[in-house]
């Protein structure tokens, strides 16, 4: 990823001479604004992260349900394993 400054990038007009922005650089331009405008909202990293992380998921249909059900299995593994809940 380029390495982002603190300025919000310029909104960049059609030009036929100007190659279209890799997926990375564009990636981090858009993080790099959605940063700017926690930080002028006063919001924590946590709070960011929290955010990028569910748009992320939100994202990819079926990825909560995969995610919830891999977070039972791991509950219902560990329940096995301290002798809380038998085998069927």
């Amino acid at each position: 990823m380029h390495k982002p400054t603190n300025q919000l990038p310029a909104n960049r007009p059609p030009d036929a001479e100007a190659p279209p922005l890799s997926w990375d650089v564009e990636l981090g331009d858009l993080l790099l604004r959605a940063a700017i405008l926690c930080i002028e909202q006063g919001l924590d990293v946590e709070t960011f992260m929290k955010g990028a992380w569910s748009a992320y998921v939100e994202a990819r249909p079926g990825m909560r349900d995969r995610l919830e059900e891999m977070q039972l299995i791991a509950q219902l593994e560990e329940l096995r394993r301290l002798g809380r809940m038998g085998e069927a």
